[in-house]
This record gives structure tokens, sequence and C-alpha cells, in this order.
């Protein structure tokens, strides 16, 4: 892989990171109701579910999926019923007005946030990520027109894929922190409910767009 090659990936990868999706919408909803670090546990959970999809493309499954459009069928439909789950959650949850706390009331709410909700935000920040079989076929079809066949592929791909966890992560904090000026409007419970049903009727329009998506 030539430098040029992988400058070429940095510019597709840049501008495939950037476009909206249920991965960026979570991290910038959770960073609006809880705070960039609670959207950090998010990255991770979301990052985790990519390498892994994006590793087993590697091994071969997404030559599998394409080989078995049920399955692939399957796993896609799953996705979206997860992604609707999401959404009505989302549409349906509890608001109030948020009292401005003080310092002590501050920190005690983070404490509470950190001992309750890392393990709930890392899994959906997962869920949400590999609810999405495409991403397989994604890196299956994507990754190797940038690797060279002459050379060693093990490298080159693990190049490749730490430019691409480089410029994932970098694109969730710029959705996060768009997330975290919202998190002032979201003190009133007027503007926190039309938030929650904004985003649930995103995540479940993405839920349709993947429900009627079709492998090729």
């Amino acid at each position: 892989m030539t430098l040029s090659t992988w400058w070429l990936f940095i510019a597709m990868t840049f501008v495939v990171s950037a476009t909206p999706g249920p991965n960026m919408l979570y991290v910038m909803t959770v960073s609006a109701r809880e705070g960039v670090r609670a959207a950090v546990v998010a990255m991770a959970g979301c990052m985790t579910a990519l390498l892994i999809m994006m590793s087993l493309s590697a091994a071969g499954l997404g030559a599998l999926l394409q080989s078995f459009p049920a399955v692939f069928d399957a796993l896609r439909l799953a996705g979206a019923a997860y992604l609707a789950y999401l959404g009505v959650k989302c549409w349906r949850a509890p608001v109030h007005d948020a009292p401005e706390p003080d310092a002590q009331g501050a920190t005690t709410s983070v404490a509470l946030v950190s001992a309750t909700a890392d393990a709930t935000i890392y899994r959906q920040g997962f869920l949400v990520a590999a609810s999405n079989p495409k991403a397989i076929l994604f890196a299956a079809a994507f990754f190797p027109q940038f690797l060279n066949p002459a050379q060693a592929q093990l490298p080159q791909f693990a190049i490749l894929l730490a430019t691409f966890t480089f410029i994932e992560v970098a694109w969730y904090f710029v959705y996060a922190v768009s997330g975290q000026r919202l998190s002032v409007y979201l003190r009133r419970a007027t503007v926190m409910r039309a938030f929650n049903r904004l985003t649930g009727g995103v995540f479940v329009g993405f839920a349709g767009l993947m429900a009627v998506a079709r492998e090729h």
C-alpha cells in the first residue's frame, strides 16, 4: 500500500464517517442527556462492535453473508427491529423540568450516572453499531480496494483499521460536543419531549430504511 493510496483511504473514510447514521445519533443523544463522559462510554460500545464486525469481515464473514442472503436478511431485520425498539423507547421516555443543581447535587448526580448507567449505555452503543450487518459487507467491499495483493495483507489491514478507528472516533467527538451544547436547552420538559420524539423518530426511520434495504 503506497502513501497516496493511504491518503485516498483517509479522504474517503472521512466522508463516510461524517455521514449521520445511527451510531452518530446515539452518541449525540447520550451526550445531550448525560454529558460527554457518558458519550465516551457510548463511543466505546459502538467501536467495539465495529471493530469486531470488520475483523469478522477480514476473516471472510462478508463473503459468507453474500453467499447466503437469507442469513443476511435475518440479521438485517433483527437489527432494524432493535433500532425501532430504541426509537420507541426514546419517544416514550419520561421527561420533567430539571432544577438548577448546586455543586454537591451535580457531583452526586454524576456519581449515580456512573454507577448505574455506564453498562446500559455501553451495551446499547454496541447493539446500535452491531444492528447493521452491512458494516461487514462494507468492510469486505471497501478495504480490499486499498490493499496491495503483492504485500502482506495483515499489516495493511491493521493500518487501515487503525486509520478508520481514529477518524470514526474523531467524528464521534464532534457529534458528542454538538450534543453537549444542546443539553442547555434540554432542561425544560417541553424541549426534552420534542428532542426525544425527534431522535426516536429518526431511529425508527433508520429502522425502516434498513428493513427495506437489500444487500445490493
